[in-house]
């Protein structure tokens, strides 16, 4: 969501939250790779580990079957390099309201991906400026319909 909210408002003109000072990463990962990583799992039902044992047990493998998996890209990007990325694609500089770290968050957060690359194959394959670039042009195709198209550095 934070792509949604900062695009918005530094069209608008409006100020944006940036928690921690901007001392934070995060793994944005853009809508087709999660959804290649879902049909990767969809297409193959998990069958559950034939030698699994209750007495000692893996919590990671079992007899169940199903299994929890991370889909993201796996690689945490700072939110002020993701911040001027925006800035870049929109041609415009963020109003930031630089703020102390919110109590319970945490500075950096990413997926581990690593069991659904080893049984799936799952690799992301959208760059964060890519996404931002596909975003950036599909929000402001979106919102202009009717309006004036918002101006970005982009086509």
């Amino acid at each position: 969501m934070a792509l949604f909210i900062f695009t918005r408002a530094i069209l608008e003109g409006n100020t944006i939250d940036v928690f921690n000072h901007g001392n934070m990463k995060r793994d944005f990962t853009y809508i087709d790779d999660i959804v290649k990583g879902l049909i990767k799992v969809l297409d193959r039902p998990y069958e559950g580990d034939p030698l699994w044992n209750g007495k000692d047990p893996d919590p990671s493998r079992s007899r169940a079957p199903y299994r929890i998996y991370n889909i993201g890209n796996n690689s945490p990007v700072g939110l002020m390099d993701f911040i001027s990325i925006i800035e870049k694609c929109l041609g415009k500089t963020a109003k930031k309201n630089l703020l102390p770290m919110q109590p319970g968050d945490v500075a950096a957060t990413w997926a581990d991906v690593g069991d659904l690359v080893e049984d799936f194959g799952y690799a992301p394959s959208v760059s964060v400026q890519e996404g931002v670039e596909r975003f950036v042009i599909w929000y402001t195709e979106y919102y202009a319909r009717g309006k004036e198209r918002p101006q970005t550095h982009l086509r």
